[in-house]
């Protein structure tokens, strides 16, 4: 079994009269790049600034590598390298003085590795470069190569895409994919459905500070499966199907019945439809989305889109 490597039991934490963390229970696998899915307002940043110690939770407990956050903490973050809303650097000095700087700082970076580190996130020729003529999605590889310095076990990021270009968004997509090679563990924070679904292996999705479903993306999609027909009757298909207690929704879209129910279960179907003397005539599988999944579990049809932005 997966040693989890954050460990988040009833974490609430409260702003007054604002529930930011609705007492969320989650735990993150170690050696994957985890999502935090949400739209604004749905707690993604408060929980990482707490899996952080930037933020005291108002109840519940956080353990990290195993072992309880606390006042003693520091020890365990030590292994932690982090990007928390935007990295803060100086603009008057270069990008590789600034990895300089920060490295001589940290108590577990070495100089060493700062050349690595630009090679790495694809900023060796610009290293010279002040960092405030840095584009936008530079400036961001900048950050992922200052949460990598110590070479941490975990690595955080929040919304590390957000504001780019279409260019700049699949840069960095692919940087963090590289992140998760070698046993590392990544979690990142998300608006962004579709970028979640192709990076990474497990998500958590937020509303409104609340956990609404966790587990490997795949599973989740394959819950939410849908098989497409046509039948020899299709006005009294939908009547028998929906009858099923294993089915969970049947509509009627161009011409096709919309099952939503796991492709693995044709065969019960097509078996139930010929008992009332209905036929397939066509069938095949529905490939289900993450937006798709998270609209039905959210009941949100409000989110998913680009422009919007997590917390």
């Amino acid at each position: 079994m997966t040693e989890a490597i954050i460990e988040m039991e009833e974490l609430a934490k409260q702003y007054g009269a604002v529930t930011a963390v609705d007492k969320l229970t989650l735990s993150v696998p170690q050696g994957e790049i985890f999502g935090l899915l949400g739209p604004n307002g749905s707690g993604k940043t408060t929980i990482l600034s707490m899996a952080l110690g930037l933020v005291s939770p108002s109840s519940g407990s956080i353990r990290l590598f195993g072992r309880q956050m606390n006042g003693k903490g520091q020890a365990l973050l030590s292994r932690v390298g982090a990007i928390v809303e935007s990295p803060a650097f100086y603009p008057y000095l270069t990008g590789r003085q600034n990895l300089r700087y920060f490295a001589g700082i940290s108590p577990r970076a070495q100089q060493e590795e700062v050349e690595p580190l630009l090679e790495q996130v694809g900023l060796a020729a610009r290293g010279n470069h002040k960092f405030s003529t840095y584009s936008l999605g530079m400036k961001q590889r900048l950050g992922i190569a200052y949460a990598l310095l110590g070479q941490p076990e975990l690595v955080l990021l929040d919304e590390p895409t957000n504001g780019l270009d279409p260019a700049g968004m699949a840069e960095v997509r692919d940087l963090i994919r590289s992140l998760g090679q070698g046993g590392r563990t990544v979690v990142l924070s998300s608006h962004l459905l579709h970028e979640v679904e192709q990076v990474c292996a497990s998500v958590a999705i937020l509303s409104k500070g609340k956990l609404i479903a966790s587990g490997r993306v795949q599973d989740l999609l394959r819950q939410q499966g849908a098989v497409r027909l046509r039948t020899t009757d299709d006005a009294a298909a939908p009547g028998i199907l929906s009858g099923l207690d294993w089915v969970q929704g049947v509509a009627q879209e161009d011409g096709y019945v919309i099952v939503t129910a796991a492709p693995e279960r044709s065969g019960e179907l097509t078996r139930a439809l010929a008992q009332s003397q209905v036929y397939v005539r066509e069938m095949s599988p529905v490939q289900v989305s993450l937006e798709r999944y998270f609209l039905e579990v959210t009941g949100d049809d409000d989110q998913g889109q680009e422009g919007q932005h997590g917390s």
